[in-house]
């Protein structure tokens, strides 16, 4: 476990990946000062608090997570979160891919409609099982038990489709303004390492800096240079998974040095890189390090 913040606070986080598990991410972590940064996910986010306040800001407003809540992020939902209170919160926190919800949603039944992809209509639920369930799923895979784990997984996600499900609505562009804000966006991920200035940007998509500046919020729900920044930390985490050092992977995404991809990807991910690329290379079967990983701390 590390701490993500330094200081002395008591924190600690795992951020990893379970070989039988694929199309997942896990997270567990507690913590005290730690903020996380606006950013999204390309795939789902379901949180489970166990302890404590968690804050959560997202484009309707503010939620508050507590104990026996469950949070639901869809996929490309900017966000951001920090502690409700001075105890900090700990939490259980898995990142489905969309193909495996929607798997899951096809094997079930609980795909809502027939167009668009599966998704949650609720962000903050009131579910004691399911939360249980999203913690069982970190117990069983922590423990090796891949059975129990796959098993609760997918409970977990059916009864959280059944329950909340709905149809994410297909992102096409159709305004001269989110036509706009879409090509600054593949312009900024092609030159993610030598990025252009929004005038410059503007003038290459066709349009006025404020004007790009106000589609690119309505569109992304933030900034370009925020935006920016959350693309940088996704392609750092590929290339950790693959083996690159932090040193390598920050000049290669366009940070200035290692302590400015150590800094954005810290309060974007909630582990240092290193930690990542430690636990994710460690269930390749390349990766240094290679086999089974030491005992995890017991789960909260």
């Amino acid at each position: 476990m590390e701490d993500p913040a330094g200081g002395g606070t008591g924190e600690w986080a795992r951020h990893w990946r379970y070989e039988e598990l694929p199309g997942l991410d896990l997270l567990r972590a507690h913590y005290v000062r730690h903020t996380f940064r606006r950013h999204s996910h390309d795939g789902f986010t379901l949180g489970a608090v166990t302890g404590g306040v968690e804050e959560v800001h997202l484009p309707e407003g503010v939620i508050s997570a507590r104990p026996g809540t469950v949070v639901m992020i869809n996929p490309e939902v900017p966000h951001s979160a920090r502690a409700g209170g001075p105890e900090g919160w700990t939490y259980s926190t898995l990142y489905p891919s969309v193909e495996l919800v929607s798997a899951i949603a096809a094997d079930t039944g609980t795909a809502h409609g027939t167009h668009g992809t599966p998704g949650f209509g609720e962000t903050i639920v009131e579910d004691p099982r399911a939360a249980e369930l999203i913690r069982g799923v970190h117990r069983a895979a922590e423990a090796g038990n891949a059975l129990a784990a796959d098993s609760l997984l997918r409970v977990a996600i059916a009864r959280l489709l059944a329950r909340y499900g709905s149809r994410l609505p297909a992102r096409t562009p159709q305004e001269s303004g989110a036509r706009a804000a879409a090509r600054a966006r593949d312009l900024l991920e092609e030159r993610m390492a030598d990025p252009p200035s929004l005038e410059q940007l503007a003038q290459e998509v066709g349009t006025g800096p404020f004007v790009l500046l106000r589609a690119f919020r309505t569109a992304y729900g933030m900034p370009p240079h925020t935006w920016l920044t959350d693309a940088r930390v996704r392609r750092a985490r590929r290339l950790l998974e693959n083996g690159g050092t932090p040193a390598e992977t920050a000049a290669a995404v366009g940070f200035t040095d290692q302590p400015h991809l150590n800094r954005h990807f810290t309060r974007i991910v909630g582990v240092p890189p290193g930690a990542y690329r430690r636990e994710h290379a460690v269930h390749r079967p390349d990766g240094p390090g290679g086999g089974t990983p030491g005992p995890p701390r017991p789960a909260a």
